[in-house]
């Protein structure tokens, strides 16, 4: 049963069927996808577009993606439709600028992480953020998978970034909040309370207060939720327009049906309704900063890091497309750092960074180890390392490090793949072979051969 208190709020709004609304939330979920365009250009068969996003799926069913070695390699992300209407938000209002600047706040597990660092491109940056530990550490799981070489991703709280003032051209603020755009799972019913929408919508607003110094003048914030709830919703943006200098944005919808204009007291907001729209609840609002913060923050750069050596380089050079600029020595890690030197740096004074770029490799006695974020990422250069490209079964043992038996294979590092998109790194040692796939990141179901009958099917 839907709680009794959120029942009886929906009378109250007009924009809300309090009828259709309930039942079309004690329907299934849809099963959506997004493609990583980086990595993969095939649609998966039988599926629908999501009307806003053109990499975006609807998917005839629900599959296994835990047993499907595409999803492990980072060619989809499993994502809700309704979410990915940040992209087309982005689209309209960075047009062809892509030399942004964003900071996606509250960032885990990632699904819009990775689907703005696919829209920013190489010369953008992005700093995805989650307070939570285990939560950061999904969080940069999933950037690398998807191949992110513009994203530096942090543990902090809200309040940690209100010293880099001005640092940021676009925020995104998807807020902590009640939950009840995802009611159709009823462990969000279960924890569901008045009690706690309230202390929510306190705390949507702490968060607002604290990044909003981070914004630069004529910067974007953009603000959503998957919840219903009005104070936790046009309530706290007017309440930002009311104590900050800024106006609400309006957005162009017309192309989209089922998308419902929430007007209120001059700002404009959008709502996602199960009831209307082929995916789960969600509350969206635009709202630009006009004024300038009184204090500008003092950027003192100052790189801990060593340059790469002649030897470093010539081997980075040959095993990556990484420009030398972007390298940098950190104890016996090279690292491609996101985003230019003096971002990067100015960012680590001020933030818990826990991945700050594609870790290339690690040197041990001399020797340069490759890094499985290498093997995931664009700037691997392809024929550095010999390939093999394994079947179902083998790539499923390889995500799980079971034992490989590869004959006939050369001795050394050699790249793994499947469907040809590379998994990670094995070494032939000549009498075994070693698998460098995370040990973190193994696969601890059980997957038969019958796994691939329950895996994504896709067009040619």
């Amino acid at each position: 049963m839907l709680p009794e208190g959120f029942v009886k709020r929906l009378k109250t709004q007009k924009y809300i069927d309090p009828e259709k609304l309930p039942e079309a939330l004690d329907q299934p979920s849809p099963v959506s996808i997004r493609i990583n365009p980086g990595k993969w250009d095939k649609m998966p068969a039988g599926s629908d577009q999501v009307p806003w996003c053109s990499s975006g799926f609807y998917l005839n069913e629900r599959y296994s993606f835990t047993a499907d070695p595409l999803f492990h390699a980072g060619c989809y992300y499993p994502q809700e439709a309704s979410g990915m209407f940040i992209g087309e938000i982005f689209r309209q209002i960075a047009g062809a600028d892509n030399n942004l600047k964003v900071l996606d706040l509250c960032s885990a597990p990632g699904g819009k992480a990775t689907h703005l660092s696919s829209l920013l491109g190489p010369d953008g940056l992005l700093v995805a953020n989650e307070v939570i530990r285990q939560r950061a550490s999904v969080l940069a799981e999933n950037i690398t998978r998807w191949g992110a070489t513009n994203t530096i991703v942090t543990q902090n709280d809200p309040a940690d970034f209100s010293s880099l003032q001005g640092f940021f051209d676009l925020i995104l603020v998807d807020a902590p909040c009640s939950g009840e755009g995802m009611f159709r799972d009823a462990a969000a019913r279960r924890e569901w309370s008045e009690g706690n929408a309230l202390h929510c919508s306190v705390r949507q607003r702490r968060i607002l207060a604290a990044v909003w110094p981070a914004l630069m003048e004529d910067g974007i914030l953009i603000y959503s939720t998957c919840t219903f709830n009005p104070a936790e919703n046009e309530e706290n943006v007017n309440w930002l327009l009311n104590n900050y200098q800024a106006e609400s944005v309006k957005i162009d919808i017309d192309g989209f049906d089922g998308i419902v204009k929430i007007y209120q007291k001059g700002i404009s907001c959008y709502g996602f309704y199960p009831d209307r729209l082929k995916g789960e609840g969600l509350f969206i609002s635009v709202i630009r900063k006009t004024g300038r913060d009184e204090k500008s923050a003092r950027r003192e750069i100052k790189e801990t890091g060593s340059r790469l050596s002649k030897e470093d380089l010539k081997t980075i050079n040959d095993r990556t497309i990484f420009h030398e600029k972007s390298l940098l020595r950190a104890g016996d890690e090279i690292i491609s750092i996101a985003g230019s030197r003096d971002d990067y740096f100015h960012l680590r004074r001020k933030l818990r960074i826990i991945k700050g770029g594609t870790t290339v490799c690690r040197i041990k006695n001399r020797v340069y180890l490759p890094s499985y974020q290498l093997a995931l990422s664009p700037g691997f250069r392809k024929g550095s390392f010999p390939a093999v490209d394994l079947d179902y079964g083998q790539a499923i043992a390889y995500l799980r490090r079971d034992t490989l038996h590869l004959p006939g294979q050369e001795k050394g590092w050699i790249v793994v793949t499947y469907d040809g998109v590379s998994l990670g790194f094995i070494n032939n040692l000549g009498n075994r072979l070693n698998n460098y796939y995370p040990v973190n990141w193994r696969i601890r179901m059980e997957i038969t051969e019958n796994g691939y009958d329950r895996i994504i099917r896709w067009n040619d």
